[in-house]
C-alpha cells in the first residue's frame, strides 16, 4: 500500500525504564566510531529544523566515547549502537537510545552547574545520559534504594570527561565545585523493598565521594582498572551496594565499610578537628560513624604528607613551630583548626 514498516531490534538485556518510544519529524545523521571492540555505529534522530545546530553540537558524542571506554571499558550495547535523540524534555539515559533536549547549548542549559567555568565545555545532557550506559544500564541496581550506584558514578563521570580533555586538575575544580549542591538533608540509600529513593545527594555528594576514594586510591591507572573492572565484572547484571562495595574493596585491599557507612548510610560530612601547639599537631575525626578510620593526605609545609586519623586524638611532630598545615581539598571532608584538643 506504499507504507513502510521497521523493526527495531534491541539484542541485548535492558532494563524497563531504559525503554522509550520517540515519535516526530526526524532526520537521521550517523558516524562510525572506531571504538575498543571495533566498529560502533552511533546514529543521531533531530527535528527538521535543527539538522545543522546538532551536526555541531553532537560532535561531543564521540568525544564521550573515547573518554568513557577509556575509563569505564567498551561501550556496553555495541550491538544495538549509539543513539541520540532529540525530545521535548531535558533528557534521559534510555539504553542505546539517549534522549536529549538540552537546546543545543553547553552547560546544563547553559549554566554551569559547578560554578567553575569547567562546566561550559561540554554539553551537560550529552555527557551525563550517555555515562548511564556504563552505570544504569549495564550496571543497574536491584532495588532503587540503591540508585545512587546508576547516580553517583554517572555524575562523577562528567568529572573524569573533564579530566581526560583538561587534566587532573580542571577534574577536581569540576567535582569540588559542585559540592555547593549537597543538602545533606538523608542518607543516599534509601528503605529497602519499599520503592524508596535516597536522597538527591545521591548526584554530587555521590560524585565527590568517589573523587575521595580515587585520592584514597592513590593510583590513577589502578582507579582506573577499578571501573573498568567494575562494568567487566558485573557486565549486564543487577547488582546491591554491598556487591559494589566488595569489589572495590577487594581491588584497593582496604576495609572500606566504614567509609561507605559515612557518605551512604550517614548525612554527615567527617570533620577533621586538629590543633597545633609549638611543633604538635594533634588531630582527630568528629562526626564520623563507628570504626571510620580514612587515611587522608594532608599539606605540612606544602608537602603532601598522609596520616590516618581515628576518632581518638592522633600525635605527630611537624618540622618547626612554624610549620604551616592545610588539608587538601580533593578529599571530601570538613576541618576545623581548634586551641586544644580534649
Amino acid at each position: 500500500d506504499g507504507s513502510s514498516t521497521y523493526t527495531w531490534e534491541v539484542r541485548n538485556p535492558i532494563n524497563n525504564y531504559g525503554v522509550n518510544i520517540n515519535i516526530g519529524d526526524y532526520v537521521n545523521f550517523s558516524e562510525v566510531y572506531q571504538g575498543e571492540a571495533g566498529p560502533l555505529d552511533m546514529n543521531y534522530y533531530v527535528l527538521r529544523d535543527n539538522l545543522e545546530k546538532a551536526k555541531k553540537q553532537f560532535k561531543d558524542a564521540p568525544k564521550m566515547m573515547k573518554a568513557f571506554e577509556h575509563w569505564f571499558g567498551p561501550y556496553p550495547f555495541y550491538e544495538d549502537s549509539y543513539k541520540l535523540v532529540e525530545v521535548p524534555y531535558l533528557g534521559m539515559e534510555h539504553q542505546s537510545s539517549v534522549t536529549y533536549g538540552n537546546r543545543y547549548v553547553n552547560g546544563y542549559l547553559g549554566s554551569d552547574l559547578s560554578g567553575s567555568g569547567w562546566g561550559m565545555k561540554f554539553d551537560f545532557i550529552i555527557i551525563h545520559e550517555s555515562g548511564h550506559e556504563w552505570f544504569a544500564n549495564n550496571i543497574t541496581n536491584k532495588d532503587i534504594a540503591d540508585m545512587w550506584i546508576h547516580e553517583s558514578f554517572t555524575s562523577y563521570s562528567e568529572n573524569l570527561f573533564v579530566d581526560y580533555y583538561y587534566g587532573k586538575e580542571a577534574s577536581a575544580a569540576y567535582v569540588i565545585g559542585t559540592r555547593r549542591k549537597v543538602m545533606n538533608d538523608k542518607p543516599l540509600i534509601g528503605k529497602y523493598d519499599v520503592n524508596n529513593e535516597g536522597s538527591g545527594d545521591m548526584y554530587y555528594k555521590g560524585a565527590n565521594f568517589l573523587h575521595t576514594l580515587r585520592q584514597i586510591t592513590n593510583d590513577d591507572e589502578k582507579w582506573r582498572q577499578i571501573l573498568r573492572g567494575l562494568n567487566f565484572e558485573f557486565y549486564h547484571k543487577t547488582v546491591t551496594t554491598a556487591q559494589i562495595e566488595n569489589y572495590i574493596s577487594d581491588q584497593m585491599e582496604m576495609d572500606l565499610k566504614p567509609i561507605f557507612n559515612q557518605y551512604l548510610r550517614d548525612t554527615r560530612i567527617p570533620k577533621l578537628e586538629y590543633s597545633i601547639k609549638k611543633r604538635n599537631l594533634h588531630y582527630r575525626w568528629i562526626d564520623v560513624v563507628e570504626g571510620f578510620e580514612m587515611p587522608i593526605q594532608v599539606l605540612i609545609d606544602g608537602e603532601k604528607t598522609w596520616i590516618t586519623p581515628s576518632s581518638k586524638i592522633q600525635k605527630m611532630k611537624l618540622p618547626s613551630k612554624k610549620s604551616e598545615f592545610e588539608v587538601i581539598e580533593d578529599f571530601y571532608v570538613k576541618y576545623k583548626k581548634r586551641g586544644k584538643l580534649s
